[in-house]
């Protein structure tokens, strides 16, 4: 990734490095593999500075995203081959955040204190008890806010099993996310109350 100032290219470049360790650190679950996939996908992503932020960010993005689910796919194989539970889930009726009961706000706490090490912490958590699979479509969607069609074209792109990721999937598995996440939220809050 380029960093020749151009109004600001230097900081952009910074900010978005930023942006996408928190993203790997998420993904990965290890500050120093996320570390290792910035520093590769900053030097092997070629974005011109001067480019509209928004473009250039979105390439990093989907570089390194694709990347860590290589990554994890290298790691454990049998982690993103379809499973006999991946059929329909019954907790929530619909893929979003609010179905779960957690506001935007709540969400944004969560994520921001995993950049900051702050409260955080009870994402990362979170994430790392989830199987590969989940954890890569939750960051996808929730964090990034991409849609389902283009979480599985990534997934599919990334563990080179195209045909096995549709729509279908991903949403089932977020909605699996989803209800842990809620359910992990739950268990905190009364632990939380009863301390």
């Amino acid at each position: 990734m380029g960093t020749d100032d151009c109004e600001g290219g230097t900081l952009k470049a910074q900010n978005t490095a930023a942006e996408l360790y928190q993203l790997a650190a998420l993904m990965l679950g290890d500050e120093s593999k996320a570390l290792d996939l910035v520093e590769s996908t900053v030097a092997e992503v070629e974005v011109d500075p001067c480019a509209p932020e928004d473009a250039a960010v979105d390439t990093a993005r989907h570089h390194l995203i694709e990347a860590a689910v290589a990554r994890m796919s290298q790691a454990d194989p049998e982690a993103f081959a379809p499973a006999p539970g991946d059929g329909p889930v019954t907790c929530l009726e619909d893929d979003d955040l609010s179905a779960a009961g957690i506001s935007a706000a709540q969400f944004a706490e969560l994520v921001n204190g995993a950049a900051s090490g702050g409260n955080g912490g009870q994402l990362r958590s979170w994430l790392e008890q989830l199987p590969l699979a989940q954890r890569a479509v939750f960051v996808q969607r929730a964090v990034l806010g991409w849609d389902n069609g283009s979480t599985a074209a990534s997934l599919g792109e990334a563990t080179g099993a195209k045909r096995e990721w549709s729509a279908a999937r991903v949403s089932g598995l977020f909605r699996l996310a989803l209800c842990s996440l809620a359910n992990s939220l739950i268990h905190a809050e009364a632990h939380r109350v009863t301390a």
